[in-house]
């Protein structure tokens, strides 16, 4: 009597019974990582041009104040006056002491208004002070 190898039918396929878990764990990693646009930018402006910039690393630690083109500011979400920017910053150093403050400046802004903007910016104690720009081709 001769011996035959029996192969068994069953399919070897991709297991799929902890294919929910890792979905879930998925959708849960990138829900926790992603990071939104937090203000919608109200105010119109465009940025100078510059031969070389930096960027900055860590985006957390910075807070923007808009210029726009008819000289209208923003801060988070809504237009300030002149005299309400030292408050605002003011508490959100007090939330964020390393916080650096960027500059969106329209490229048609005045330089009396932004030596305004850099004074409200001093009596709230924020030093940390930096100029956004777009590169020179």
């Amino acid at each position: 009597m001769k011996f035959v190898k029996r192969r068994a039918n069953a399919e070897s396929g991709i297991p799929t019974e902890s294919m929910a878990d890792i979905v879930f764990i998925l959708l849960l990693f990138f829900m926790v990582t992603t990071t939104l646009r937090k203000v919608d930018v109200i105010v119109h402006f465009t940025l100078p041009k510059a031969k070389a910039i930096e960027k900055i690393e860590n985006k957390r630690l910075i807070d923007y104040i808009w210029i726009g083109r008819s000289g209208r500011i923003q801060i988070n979400d809504s237009i300030v006056k002149m005299n309400q920017i030292e408050p605002i910053i003011y508490r959100k150093r007090q939330e964020l002491h390393n916080v650096i403050i960027s500059l969106r400046i329209d490229v048609n802004t005045k330089m009396g208004e932004v030596t305004d903007v850099q004074q409200e910016l001093r009596k709230a104690d924020a030093l940390r002070i930096n100029y956004s720009a777009n590169v020179k081709l």
